[in-house]
């Protein structure tokens, strides 16, 4: 009996503590903070900045770069980050998309869509 009863607490541990450290891993991104990109497109490469905030799986923040400045607002959820901003394109406003992975709480990477009017990818690191 008790070495059935040891076995069923030595399995049991075994189950729970990978789910428990998954389940830990992912509540601990948090992409809050100022982050440098760099983008390389078609048309060429950028260095835009942005200041993220995050709430629980909703993001906001502000984009700095080639466009200007303008608001962005997206989603993370477990390590997957999505999200846009609106800017004018000599003239032409755009929606810019970007959707990639955090690797960690200071590195993500992804795809960048220029409203349709071409793509790329990004990198971006934190800075603060």
């Amino acid at each position: 009996m008790t070495r059935r009863f040891l076995f069923v607490v030595v399995v049991g541990l075994l189950t729970a503590i990978p789910m428990a450290m998954g389940t830990s891993a992912q509540a601990k991104i948090d992409v809050s903070g100022e982050w440098a990109f760099e983008v390389q497109t078609d048309g060429g490469a950028g260095s835009p900045t942005f200041v993220f905030n995050q709430a629980g799986d909703k993001l906001t923040g502000k984009y700095k770069g080639t466009f200007g400045e303008a608001d962005l607002a997206g989603t993370v959820t477990g390590k997957t980050i999505k999200f846009s901003i609106k800017v004018d394109a000599q003239g032409t406003p755009l929606t810019i998309v970007y959707d990639g992975e955090v690797e960690s709480n200071t590195a993500m990477k992804g795809k960048v869509d220029l409203g349709g009017m071409g793509a790329g990818t990004f990198t971006g690191k934190r800075t603060k």
